[in-house]
Parts: C-alpha cells; sequence; structure tokens
C-alpha cells in the first residue's frame, strides 16, 4: 500500500506544478528580454526572475491561466535587441515596443506565436529583412514596422493574412514591389511610402523583387 500511498499524493502535486512551470518558462523568456535591453528609467524594475510568474511584472498582461497575453514597452526608451526567447510566449496577443531605441534584426520566432493580433515595433531602428515567419500568424490583425531601417523586399507569404486589417512599411529601405493580391489590395499606398519601392507589382511583366 505504500507506493500507492506515495503515487496518490505525487500525481495532484505535479498537476499543480503544470501550470505555474509554463508560466515560469515565459518568466524566463521575458527576463532573457530584459537581460538584452538597456533600461536607464528602469521600466523593468519589477522583472523579478524569481516570482512563481511574470503576471504581477509592470507592463506586462496575463490571461486568467496566468498566461501573458500583452506585453507594452512603447515609448519606455530602452534600446538593445530582440531575440529568439520572445517565441517562448506562446499565448502573447499583443507585442508593442514601439518608440524606442531598439535594434537588430527581428527575430523569425515571432512566427510561431500563433495567437498574435498586433504587432507594433515602429519608431525602432531594426535591420534586416521582414521575416517569411511572420506569414504563419494567421490571427494578425495589425503590423506596425514603419520608421526603422529594413532592407529587402516585402515577403509575398504576407499576402496570405486575411485578417490582417492595418499595415505600415513606410519610412524604411525596403525595394523590390508592393504585393497586391489579398489584404494588400486595401492597403494605402501611405503604407509603403518613403522606401525605394517600385509601386504596385505588375504580375508577369518584372520579378517582385525588381529593384532589389
Amino acid at each position: 500500500m505504500a507506493p500507492l500511498s506515495l503515487f496518490s499524493i505525487l500525481v495532484p502535486f505535479l498537476l499543480c506544478l503544470t501550470p505555474s512551470s509554463s508560466t515560469n518558462s515565459e518568466g524566463n523568456a521575458l527576463h532573457a528580454l530584459r537581460s538584452r535591453l538597456f533600461d536607464p528609467n528602469n521600466v523593468l524594475q519589477s522583472w523579478d526572475p524569481t516570482l512563481v510568474n511574470p503576471c504581477t511584472w509592470f507592463h506586462v498582461t496575463c490571461d486568467d491561466s496566468n498566461h501573458v497575453i500583452r506585453l507594452d514597452l512603447g515609448n519606455s526608451n530602452i534600446s538593445g535587441t530582440l531575440g529568439s526567447e520572445l517565441g517562448e510566449l506562446k499565448h502573447l496577443q499583443y507585442l508593442l515596443l514601439y518608440r524606442n531605441e531598439i535594434v537588430g534584426k527581428i527575430p523569425k520566432e515571432l512566427g510561431n506565436l500563433e495567437n498574435l493580433v498586433s504587432i507594433d515595433l515602429y519608431e525602432n531602428r531594426l535591420e534586416g529583412e521582414i521575416p517569411k515567419s511572420l506569414a504563419k500568424l494567421k490571427s494578425l490583425r495589425f503590423l506596425r514596422l514603419n520608421n526603422n531601417k529594413l532592407t529587402g523586399s516585402i515577403p509575398r507569404e504576407l499576402t496570405g493574412l486575411s485578417n490582417l486589417k492595418v499595415l505600415d512599411v513606410s519610412n524604411n529601405n525596403l525595394c523590390g514591389t508592393i504585393p497586391v493580391d489579398g489584404p494588400f489590395a486595401t492597403f494605402p499606398l501611405k503604407s509603403f511610402e518613403n522606401n525605394r519601392l517600385n509601386g504596385p507589382e505588375l504580375k508577369g511583366l518584372v520579378p517582385y523583387d525588381f529593384g532589389c
């Protein structure tokens, strides 16, 4: 009977650990992000990795299951880079990092966050190409990447984002042509201005990355 009694005690104990284990992995991911950032105004001071989960941290919002669903660090005077750890925030819906001094590339791992509704990375100093992996974000409605230093062409894969309502990639260094399929048919030209783009795509006449 002893082994059975021990088993009956351990099972509920282990089940109780499961949610906190998940949320703690999100806390680890956010703490890894913090280690990449320079924070002169101490807006991340409450990000204590010893807590069970990050739901009490400032600028972090969780759902009823203590999963991180919103990261709001817009206009926070932070600088540094973004890393693959953001791909661990599996329940994230809103990524708001606008109007900072963030440099480097947009992590391709953002494409793993299938619940994302809004990506706001505008007015930073991000470089490199727009990741094609963002085309996997079928719930995405807002993608604002304007006023950065992004290069390359606009990924044609993004035309498959049927829920995308707002796109802004203006004031970058993008090249090629502007997609015309899917939601791109409704986006105003001002969403693409001040790049090296050659106007709307002319299918069959020139390659979509013409001029890159």
